[in-house]
């Protein structure tokens, strides 16, 4: 059944409606927290459930964080790429220039060997955990040298 109220120059019709006991309690319990009326929640809830505006606000925030994850993405993979080269480049570059060792000085070498790497993995924590990379210093050496003079 449906009536038509004026309030000042508002017109506004009356909707009877039957809801499940939680739902009402839920409703009761939401509009008592935020001081409103019944009426004022369920009036507003109706105008979102049925605007079509808010769908599309929501795709639109989505499609916007989607854009943002694309990017971030394609930046990783560039970096992974760069690391990927860098790291291929190195092994080329040594094992071409650095001679083989003689049978001789076999252990003596492994064990230096051992030093070297043991230094390395620490100075590669430390770097790591200082926050800085090669991949900063490249791209702040290829800014530094596109800049003119």
């Amino acid at each position: 059944m449906e009536w038509i109220c004026e309030r000042g120059s508002v017109k506004k019709v009356q909707l009877s409606v039957y809801l499940d006991p939680e739902t009402f309690k839920t409703l009761e319990a939401f509009a008592s927290r935020g001081g409103r009326s019944k009426s004022l929640v369920v009036e507003a809830a109706i105008g979102s459930f049925l605007s079509p505006d808010d769908s599309d606000r929501r795709e639109a925030v989505i499609a916007k964080r989607l854009d943002r994850i694309v990017r971030v993405l394609e930046r990783l993979e560039r970096n992974d790429g760069i690391t990927l080269e860098t790291v291929a480049l190195f092994i080329r570059f040594w094992l071409t220039s650095t001679p083989a060792l003689p049978e001789h000085s076999s252990p003596a070498a492994r064990a230096k060997g051992g030093e070297r790497y043991d230094r390395f993995v620490e100075a590669l924590g430390r770097r790591l955990a200082s926050g800085f990379s090669v991949l900063k210093e490249v791209s702040i050496d290829v800014q530094a040298s596109e800049k003119p003079e």
